[in-house]
Formats: C-alpha cells, structure tokens, sequence
C-alpha cells in the first residue's frame, strides 16, 4: 500500500511535536534542584579526606559523623560562580542554624580556596580535600554546589543541588535538619 505523500510528509511533523512535547514537560516539571538521591536515608558513604593545606580547620571523614548531632555538608569549590553567590548565605546558614557546617572542598587549589574563604568567609568547622573527586562521587554529587543535612546518626537526611538561596534554607534545609535533630536512634 502506498502513502498519500501529503500523509508522509506529516510524519516527520508529527515526531517533532511530539519530540518538543516531551522536552517542553522534562524542562518545566519539578523543581531541579530536588534531584532525588538514592542515598537519602542511608549513611554517609565511607570516606576519608586531608584537610585543606594551610587551613586551621581539620579533614573531614566518615568517623566524623553519627556522633549524635546533626551536620551540614556543603561540596564547594573556589572555581565555581554558584559558591561564591552562595558562600555568605552559608555563613548566614551557619550561625542559625546552630550545628556544624562541614565542607567538602572539590578539585580545587589549595591556596585559591584559602583565598575564595578569606574573601568571603569560612562558615566551616571541618573542610576534606577531595582533589580528585572520588569522595564526592561516593556522595553521589552531580556538581557543585550541593548541600546535605546528617542527621545525629549519619544517615543522609537532605541534599540540595545547586546553590542555596534564602527560599531553599527556610523551606528545605532548616525544616530537614528540624526532623535531622529528632531523628530516632539506630535500628528504631
């Protein structure tokens, strides 16, 4: 059977609307920097960073968590424009927040990070060095900036993608470290 060429010259037509109908729907549905996680609820991946050379501040580890208290973890680097817009809001963030900010300093300088927290300020209370990604990539990060919430017993409780804006601390991460604080103990 033959095709009426005005029907087959719609065919090309037809898969493209329908093409640009799917794209249309992926790019306005959801909010992108709620990429769901699979390890949210499981532990903080195994792990063990040096700290930042010429910092005060310590490494970062696995050991460093579940000690009771929730943390927040912020992956970072000096190259990236979204955390320099972020940085003073971590400080911010820092201060209301009232538990530690850990940070994960990702394939950076050593002596352009010292110099990106001068100048914008270091909330941090530890920083791991993961110079070449792998920490990061057990953390399941997809670039930076991400922000966790820990809870006290070091299961994953949030992750951010993207910088954090004043709307992302008040409705997401403040409310997840809220639940973090009350989160029952091992095996409950």
């Amino acid at each position: 059977m033959k095709i009426p060429f005005r029907l087959a010259a719609l065919v090309p037509v037809a898969l493209f609307l329908l093409l640009a109908g799917f794209f249309f729907v992926a790019i306005y549905r959801g909010d992108p920097s709620r990429v769901p996680s699979a390890l949210i609820g499981r532990y903080v991946p195994e792990f063990e960073l040096p700290a930042v050379p010429g910092l005060d501040q310590p490494g970062l580890a696995t050991a460093d968590f579940g000690t009771g208290t929730p943390v927040i973890v912020n992956v970072w680097g000096s190259w990236c424009v979204p955390c320099r817009v972020e940085m003073p809001l971590l400080v911010e963030l820092r201060r209301v927040a009232d538990v530690p900010l850990y940070g994960i300093n990702y394939k950076d300088d050593p002596a352009a990070a010292r110099r990106f927290l001068a100048e914008l300020g270091n909330p941090f209370d530890r920083i791991g060095r993961d110079q070449t990604g792998r920490a990061s990539i057990e953390w399941g990060v997809y670039g930076v900036p991400e922000t966790y919430v820990i809870d006290g017993n070091g299961r994953i409780a949030l992750k951010h993608v993207g910088a954090v804006t004043p709307e992302a601390i008040a409705e997401q991460i403040l409310p997840a470290l809220q639940a973090a604080r009350h989160a029952a103990p091992p095996g409950n």
